[in-house]
């Protein structure tokens, strides 16, 4: 018998290059006196994505989604959706509507009424109105909350009323600026799969800025990671935290062990890097040819790195170190591990068996393996 045909992965619109995209973003600037907020930012983002702008306090993530949203107008640079230039078009023109973390909700309105106010601002019938009103209480899951007043609400229920006010009008775009910021930590998670599951169902692209890498993570179809108004790397959450580009994106997509060294061979895919916080030399996948000398970061993350009690042989990695930090998580164990050279290397180790203790303890002797694949090579 044959081996089954191994399932084929759908083409992604952005991989396709007869696709067009429902929001094209060219060579965008934005300055402040002498500070750009946004600096020649260019992205394309396609019907249907949930797309996440991601980036610390003042990266510029929030002037460009203002930008989008016709709230400020770039000094250079055009905002194009569906083919039409809308960079000078006011707000309240665009196929676009923005989801405010703040939620705005009108204080002395229902939920009905609020979901209904931009809909009368735009002299819909009064019959239509009501139909969208109902299919948006529907979609949120909110039908029996129609007749309250926000302050009757919970943080995660406003939160629903803001989304559906926001997909009432059909917008082509959503922009949805720190959504779940105000919300719990349990809410905000409950919440995030709620989104993405409204998402899919509307069809709506959704453009979201987030400062929380978990969020953007959770939810994005792709995510742009965002650093003094530059686009650093475009790509999907699981290629920006397995192949980042740069220490940066590296950095601050999760927890990463980060070795500065020297290039000194090349074997195929792998090389072999003399690193100077460690007096070792470690192996490393690296795919491009790069010359004998050249100045790189090895980026590990903890938990590709495995621990043994006794040194292991046939490894490409091998490193001793006594344990001096541990923290207990529930699901994970942290591990602070300092080398014999005085370098500390974080670990993490999943409780797949029920304990209550932690699988080491304070300075125990360790031997932290890991292999030539899952170590990343930052050249620059």
């Amino acid at each position: 018998m044959s081996a089954p045909a191994r399932r084929q992965a759908p083409i992604e619109p952005w991989q396709d290059p007869n696709a067009e995209p429902v929001l094209r973003i060219e060579g965008v600037t934005k300055t402040f006196g002498k500070t750009y907020a946004v600096d020649d930012v260019s992205l394309d983002i396609y019907r249907g994505e949930f797309f996440s702008l991601l980036g610390g306090s003042g990266c510029g993530k929030s002037t460009l989604l203002r930008i989008l949203g016709g709230f400020e107008v770039p000094d250079k640079g055009r905002v194009l959706i569906d083919g039409i230039d809308v960079t000078r078009v006011p707000p309240y023109e665009r196929p676009v509507n923005m989801m405010f973390q703040s939620y705005a909700l009108f204080p002395h309105m229902t939920v009905e009424q609020n979901i209904a106010f931009g809909l009368k601002q735009d002299r819909l019938p009064a019959s239509e109105i009501g139909d969208r009103v109902a299919a948006m209480l529907d979609l949120v899951k909110m039908g029996q909350f129609g007749r309250r007043k926000p302050d009757q609400l919970s943080g995660g229920q406003r939160q629903r009323v803001a989304l559906a006010r926001a997909l009432a009008k059909q917008p082509k775009l959503l922009l949805l600026d720190e959504p779940l910021g105000a919300l719990d930590k349990k809410l905000r998670e409950h919440t995030q799969f709620e989104l993405v599951n409204i998402q899919e169902r509307t069809g709506t692209t959704f453009v979201m800025v987030t400062h929380d890498q978990e969020e953007a993570m959770t939810m994005s179809s792709r995510v742009a990671v965002m650093d003094a108004g530059r686009i650093l790397q475009i790509s999907t959450p699981a290629n920006l935290y397995e192949y980042p580009n740069s220490r940066f994106v590296a950095e601050f997509i999760g927890a990463v062990n980060m070795l500065r060294g020297t290039v000194v061979e090349q074997q195929d895919e792998r090389v072999l890097v003399r690193c100077h916080d460690l007096d070792f030399d470690v192996w490393a996948r690296y795919a491009e040819p790069i010359p004998v000398g050249t100045d790189v970061n090895v980026a590990i993350r903890p938990e590709k790195i495995d621990v043994a009690e006794t040194e292991p042989s046939g490894i490409d990695n091998v490193v001793r170190g006594r344990v001096v930090e541990i923290a207990y998580l529930g699901d994970v164990s942290i591990y602070h591990v300092q080398t014999d050279d005085g370098f500390v290397l974080r670990v993490q180790e999943t409780h797949a068996a029920r304990s209550a203790d932690p699988h080491y303890e304070w300075g125990d002797l360790l031997y932290l393996v890991w292999h030539a694949r899952d170590a990343i090579v930052l050249a620059g």
